[in-house]
């Protein structure tokens, strides 16, 4: 019958990630109960609302034009591109020829998607008013 040896290098780290989650699960668990017991049940219209200078506060429609989220878009997709063409500038001399047309063929691809955009009129701005 073999006995289970405890000298094992990562049975110290599985006990303290075993432990940890205990610990972190129980300061959950309390920290929510004694926050429901401890918290203001009082519901007045007064208090829960949200606290502003000046006259109170009435719901508006958003007005936030669409345009805005487009050019996010772009700007991701071409800054993209450049985090893909720094690791290929600092390595040119060793990828030698086959880089050079793996990037060229990859701007190739996103001027196509650029005119693409600008065709379908992505970089007009359009007033909402």
């Amino acid at each position: 019958m073999s006995h289970f040896e405890f000298t094992s290098s990562y049975f110290g780290a599985f006990v303290i990630l075993i432990l940890s989650i205990i610990v972190f699960s129980l300061i959950v668990f309390l920290s929510s109960k004694i926050g429901s017991k401890m918290a203001n049940k009082n519901s007045e219209r007064l208090k829960l609302s949200i606290y502003e200078c000046g006259p109170e506060v009435v719901k508006q429609p958003n007005r936030i034009n669409i345009h805005y989220f487009l050019y996010a878009i772009l700007f991701v997709l071409f800054d993209v591109e450049v985090i893909f063409m720094f690791p290929w500038a600092v390595d040119f001399k060793i990828l030698g020829l086959f880089g050079f047309i793996e990037m060229a063929f990859f701007i190739i691809l996103l001027s196509i998607g650029f005119i693409y955009a600008w065709g379908k009129g992505a970089f007009t701005w359009q007033d909402i008013r």
